[in-house]
């Protein structure tokens, strides 16, 4: 049987889903004012006689009215300055990653008038200082930040607060204050998973090292952070009596002064960073075996020795989609207006040679 169609009905249907795409001109239409006075009541600039002001907004109540944000910047070819400050990426895997994220990012939004510029630093305080008496003194709309050194980026942030500007930080999280937005992993939660896959199997006494491969630099906040999460899992966790814990501090200068006796005795290595090859090749070198390690970032030297069995696990940070969404953060909070989440964690994801599969494979 063919059901007959209620033209009436479906009349009513369409005039209900469209009745609240309105434009400035046909505001200006019914309140009978020139499309001027709607724009300046609208956006709450000028003088308007009350009149015109009530009977513009019952129209705007009765059929709605939504800014097209994109359309209103590219007619008035609006252009959006975004500084990115990172550390220098030169031969580091993870800064080079953060970096083609944020030049995808700046590609897809150049057509709505978004464009970078860059300031790098390098891995010591003095350089840091020095950009960042550039990067205050240059005028943008929003700022993307990694804050590798913490007192000094607390300064920093707490100088640039007085811009008025919004700032998204990406690899480090710095609490300092709910404005700054954050895009990234968390550093405790990583480091209290690392504790949870040290743990998993063993029932025998164990010898934990904590291995920490800094550069010419102090350690940074997202380091701390993930030893506190690590050992965090322990404490809350203790019935777990069996594992033991030591430390050891190596700066780059000094990895060929590594030696058999860090590694007496030892179970299990928990490396706070992307350095966990630096371990894996010493061990492979020395011929160290059962050792299980842990570590971060899928630098090509990690996945060989991920691939050769050497490397247990690797956090993955996912660099290049943190570079991304940063941009993109501003990108809507700035362009498009938004209302967006502050803090968007990036998944922590386990790395085991089996599931490894490069990219394009």
């Amino acid at each position: 049987m063919i059901k007959k169609i209620n033209f009436t009905r479906l009349q009513n249907h369409f005039n209900l889903k469209t009745k609240y795409i309105i434009t400035i001109k046909k505001i200006a239409e019914l309140a009978n004012v020139s499309t001027g006075t709607v724009d300046r009541i609208i956006h709450n600039r000028g003088q308007v006689a009350q009149e015109n002001v009530d009977k513009v907004n019952a129209i705007i109540e009765k059929y709605g009215y939504k800014r097209n944000i994109l359309a209103s910047n590219l007619a008035l070819n609006k252009k959006f300055r975004f500084a990115v400050f990172l550390p220098k990426y030169e031969n580091l895997e993870y800064w080079k990653s953060q970096i083609a994220g944020i030049e995808r990012a700046a590609l897809e939004f150049v057509k709505f008038g978004v464009a970078l510029d860059y300031f790098f630093y390098d891995f010591n305080t003095a350089s840091f200082k020095e950009s960042v008496a550039k990067v205050l003194d240059f005028e943008c709309d929003g700022l993307l930040f990694a804050p590798i050194f913490y007192e000094e980026s607390v300064r920093f942030l707490n100088e640039y607060e007085k811009k008025n500007i919004p700032v998204v930080m990406i690899d480090s999280n710095l609490k300092i204050n709910q404005k700054h937005a954050y895009v990234g992993q968390d550093a405790f939660q990583s480091g209290y998973l690392a504790g949870r896959l040290i743990s998993f199997a063993v029932k025998n006494e164990r010898q934990v090292l904590i291995f920490k491969i800094a550069r010419e630099i102090e350690s940074t906040s997202v380091y701390l952070q993930r030893i506190d999460g690590f050992y965090s899992f322990f404490k809350d966790h203790d019935e777990l009596t069996n594992f033991k814990f030591s430390e050891v501090t190596i700066k780059d200068s000094g990895i060929d002064q590594l030696s058999m006796d860090t590694f007496s005795g030892i179970n299990s290595v928990f490396v706070p960073n992307s350095r966990a090859y630096i371990v894996a090749r010493f061990l492979e070198k020395n011929n160290i075996k059962g050792v299980r390690i842990i570590g971060y970032d899928l630098l090509k030297e990690n996945i060989e020795y991920l691939n050769k069995g050497i490397i247990d696990f690797l956090i993955n940070q996912r660099p290049e989609e943190q570079g991304y969404m940063g941009i993109s953060h501003l990108y809507k909070k700035l362009v498009l207006q938004e209302a967006i989440e502050s803090t968007h964690y990036i998944p922590l994801e386990i790395i085991l040679k089996e599931n490894y599969f490069p990219s394009g494979k």
